[in-house]
């Protein structure tokens, strides 16, 4: 086996890449020994990574994991001891199925469009918020309350509850969803908030998406309420720190990258689909997807991982891989070919995606047209990232321009 190339360092955390190369190279699928203690396999190359997505033998349910897992002790996402865990991320087919064809019948690509003038107008506003004074944090400023406002209204949660959501929120995504803490009291608060909601929701429903979750039935089949809840609770927590990173990621690689952005500048409406797409492929906002776990002896890229072991798809790798992307390392904002891993492949692919694109394309045009000479206030190479293990995302992104009114 290889060695370990530096993983989980404070200079991997800020440029994984070169790591990641190498693992490609010489163990692309590794056994290494995580951070909180847990023993998992990288899986890093595409062809492993897409195979792996889709296969039903690695399961989503840690009662397949080792011992430790299953009693709790290490590596439990927070939300497994909350409660809330019984949503689309850890379950298998047939719950799984159930629940995804009920979710989709609220959560559609149509509505998402319909949302793009509210997620312009909560966009605006935000920037109006900065513009004047010549500098910002577009991470604190803007990457951070764009998605929490935008989920929150497409949710139905009430404006003067929306500050309590962003406060929850802050704390899970300076922590990590860990078990512990100032998390574990920032998940109890939202579960609870969350049900409460549902269940004023029943006898008054509207056209929001807790509305479309109660509504939703098959075969006169609906969600209890703790589904819809763990439901809810996802969709606001992955929907909302994979929009954060996806534009915070998506403005430091075009501030850092000014021809690419030149060219977006120069025509936004033409670009701007395929630039969102190569922006999540070549600095994604997750960096591994979450957990899977085998259910049997099962072979990944020759390597047969044995039963009850942890599996993590390293999707920042495989959407680097030069066996799939020509100059992989490369940022093409016109990429044609870009089957990128960023939201995830099969059954479990990213429902959020649609709402993530839209977010995505209406902050990086609308902040680049309004402040055209937007630049960085500091060093790249100084900006710092959150070290949390599936997800990549700066802690701020300081930057100067000419003030407007």
């Amino acid at each position: 086996m290889a060695d370990d190339p530096g993983l989980f360092t404070r200079e991997f955390v800020a440029d994984p890449y070169p790591a990641y190369a190498y693992l490609r190279e010489h163990a692309p699928v590794h056994r290494t020994t995580l951070p909180s203690g847990v023993e998992a396999w990288l899986v890093t190359r595409y062809a492993d990574a897409r195979q792996a997505l889709a296969d039903q033998r690695l399961s989503k349910n840690p009662r397949h994991s080792e011992q430790a897992w299953k009693q709790g002790k290490v590596g439990v996402p927070g939300e497994q001891r909350s409660g809330i865990g019984a949503h689309l991320l850890n379950l298998d087919p047939p719950d799984h199925t159930r629940l995804r064809r009920l979710v989709s019948k609220a959560f559609t690509p149509r509505r998402a469009e319909e949302f793009r003038p509210r997620v312009q107008e909560l966009t605006d506003r935000l920037i109006d918020g900065f513009a004047a004074a010549g500098e910002a944090d577009l991470i604190h400023d803007f990457a951070f309350p764009l998605p929490i406002y935008a989920v929150c209204d497409l949710l139905g949660v009430p404006e003067e509850d929306q500050a309590d959501f962003r406060t929850w929120a802050g704390m899970m995504i300076r922590h990590g969803a860990g078990p512990r803490g100032g998390v574990a009291r920032a998940v109890r608060h939202m579960q609870g908030y969350l049900k409460e909601l549902i269940h004023r929701k029943r006898g008054d429903l509207g056209d929001d998406l807790i509305s479309g979750l109660i509504r939703a039935s098959d075969h006169g089949e609906h969600l209890t309420e703790d589904e819809a809840a763990a439901m809810a609770f996802i969709l606001l927590f992955a929907g909302f720190e994979t929009t954060v990173n996806l534009i915070g990621n998506g403005l430091l690689t075009l501030l850092t990258h000014p021809e690419a952005r030149a060219r977006l500048q120069d025509e936004p409406d033409l670009r701007v689909a395929a630039a969102i797409e190569e922006l999540l492929r070549f600095d994604g906002p997750v960096e591994l997807a979450t957990w899977r776990f085998t259910t049997c002896d099962t072979p990944v890229g020759g390597v047969v991982i044995p039963a009850g072991e942890p599996v993590l798809v390293v999707l920042a790798s495989a959407d680097r891989d030069p066996r799939r992307f020509a100059d992989a390392d490369t940022l093409d904002l016109a990429r044609s070919d870009n089957p990128h891993l960023a939201f995830g492949h099969g059954i479990h692919y990213c429902i959020g995606a649609p709402l993530a694109r839209l977010e995505g394309q209406i902050a990086v045009t609308t902040l680049l047209r309004r402040l055209p000479d937007l630049e960085l206030a500091e060093p790249a190479a100084e900006l710092r990232w959150r070290g949390g293990l599936i997800m990549r995302g700066l802690q701020r992104l300081p930057v100067r321009f000419t003030p407007s009114p």
